[in-house]
């Protein structure tokens, strides 16, 4: 298969989806064989890497999406976004809330409330891209918009109460050269040829390919961040949304559409599923103990109720009392399905649990256990909720024949 059809393939949702779900299957079976040994010595030492470092580009794609939402997409029409946006972020309120109850007087739990706040966008969408032929549009936008919001609330979480103390020299060097990358994005690099100055002879010199620079400042921004002591991920999202996602003169696509053209494959090919491999592997021997710790009941009961009740509450309480409105095509049993799976928390729900329990390995095995559990029972769920609602609207399709 030439490499160009490679790379449209990895583009296609359900196949990150999958992806995602042979790498976590691959870590859980390791670390329960006879070989966990190996697992130990040659998977685990990669985490670090892997989420300070493979990471970050992950989150670069998700603001870069972020960004071509306000300025283009669904975000940039506030009265028919406000319907996700506030539905999802009563929907990590009340998980957090939920697990804040649960774990209340519970010494070294309680750090974890903002572990079931997440919703894993790339799992989420690729069950949806699999289960849902037949459904609404309008429903994929739905789930887009409050995976979105949710990945924005999840990253202010990380910042703002999941970050090391400060240091400032740093932090201000990383601001600074998010300055200068945005000035960048406006195109004083811009590729193409230079206009010839009446004095000037010889042939024509073109301009500085922006990426030569622009690489190695992202890079440098994401080691300052580093530094800083606030999460590298950070980095990531602040690089994307500044992505400019216009075009210049002589550009035919703009450095954000080249930037998800270029990265999207290799995000779903290698980065996420490398972290999975790296984040997945719990020891599941006596996992019924891991469980019923209320870490995990905490975890468990946010997933998989709170999100239910936070999003489809949230979105029914906002369309009572303001002027915003559910989508004509949409029902809210559509929108319980979209809640369930949102219940879907995985990757970064993965990446706070470590964030929560640095030191302290057992509460953090039963947080990933929970949150592998949860994750698997809310994309279950919708799948059977899903199935049965878009059996229930290709039913009421008009026939193109008739």
């Amino acid at each position: 298969m030439p490499f160009k059809n490679v790379k449209a393939l990895l583009r296609r949702e359900s196949v990150g989806g999958a992806l995602l779900v042979i790498a976590a299957a691959v870590a859980l079976i390791w670390a329960n064989s006879p070989w966990a040994g190996g697992y130990e010595t040659f998977i685990l030492p990669m985490h670090p890497w892997a989420a300070d470092g493979l990471l970050v580009i992950f989150f670069f794609i998700v603001g870069n999406e972020l960004k071509q939402e306000f300025v283009r997409g669904e975000l940039r029409h506030p009265r028919r976004a406000v319907l996700p946006i506030v539905a999802s972020i009563c929907g990590a309120v009340v998980p957090a809330l939920i697990f804040a109850a649960i774990t209340f007087g519970q010494e070294g739990a309680a750090a974890g409330w903002g572990i079931p706040m997440a919703t894993d966008i790339a799992f989420a969408v690729s069950v949806l891209a699999v289960v849902g032929r037949g459904l609404p549009p309008a429903l994929r936008t739905f789930l887009l918009t409050l995976a979105i919001v949710d990945d924005l609330v999840a990253i202010i979480v990380i910042a703002v109460f999941y970050s090391a103390g400060l240091a400032w020299a740093p932090l201000l060097g990383a601001i600074a050269g998010l300055a200068l990358f945005g000035w960048l994005q406006r195109g004083p690099m811009q590729r193409g040829p230079m206009r010839r100055g009446p004095m000037q002879r010889g042939p024509m010199q073109r301009r500085l390919p922006m990426k030569i620079v622009l690489i190695p400042l992202a890079v440098l921004v994401w080691y300052l961040m580093h530094e800083s002591g606030i999460h590298a991920t950070i980095a990531g999202v602040a690089l994307g949304l500044l992505m400019r996602t216009s075009t210049l003169p002589g550009e035919t696509t703009s450095p954000s559409d080249r930037a998800e053209h270029l990265i999207r494959p290799w995000t779903t090919a290698l980065i996420l599923p490398i972290f999975a491999l790296t984040s997945a592997g719990v020891t599941i021997s006596g996992a019924g103990d891991l469980l019923t710790h209320p870490a995990a009941l905490g975890i468990l009961a946010g997933l998989i109720v709170g999100k239910i009740v936070g999003i489809t509450g949230g979105a029914w309480l906002t369309t009572r009392f303001t002027r915003a409105e559910l989508h004509p095509d949409l029902t809210w049993p559509d929108i319980f399905g979209i809640a369930q799976l949102a219940g879907i928390g995985f990757t970064v729900s993965l990446l706070i649990a470590e964030l929560s329990y640095p030191n302290d390995l057992d509460l953090l095995e039963s947080a990933k256990a929970a949150v592998l559990l949860a994750s698997g029972i809310a994309a279950t769920l919708a799948t059977i909720t899903l199935t049965l609602r878009a059996a229930r609207h290709r039913r009421r399709a008009p026939d193109p024949a008739g």
